[in-house]
């Protein structure tokens, strides 16, 4: 499966001031890092990270990757988008080739 998601924090963190310029890239690294780490492949856009594997590898990173994020805010907001295509892998690549060569055939 492909997960693509996006974790940010909201609020004042417990015993701390929310950053003045309302940016969230430092919990945004800290999640990243997570997904980083899992060693699943991944992929990190303006606005969403990609992730792919098995439904329970995928879903143990998310959440860590959430609960990561969760030190910077008083509370946090998950979006999430999930292809679950039994049998395939690769497709984190495997879509984007697909879709390249469409657009190339309409040349």
């Amino acid at each position: 499966m492909i997960v693509a998601f996006s974790v940010a924090p909201s609020g004042a963190p417990a015993g701390g001031d929310a950053p003045t310029d309302a940016s969230v890239h430092d919990a945004v690294a800290a999640a990243v890092k997570v997904v980083r780490d899992s060693g699943l492949p991944n992929r990190t856009s303006s606005m969403f990270t990609e992730i792919e594997g098995e439904w329970d590898e995928v879903m143990e990173v998310v959440k860590r990757a959430t609960f990561a994020v969760a030190g910077y805010g008083s509370r946090v907001s998950l979006v999430l988008k999930a292809d679950i295509r039994p049998g395939f892998s690769g497709e984190l690549d495997g879509k984007i080739e697909r879709l390249e060569k469409a657009l190339g055939e309409l040349d």
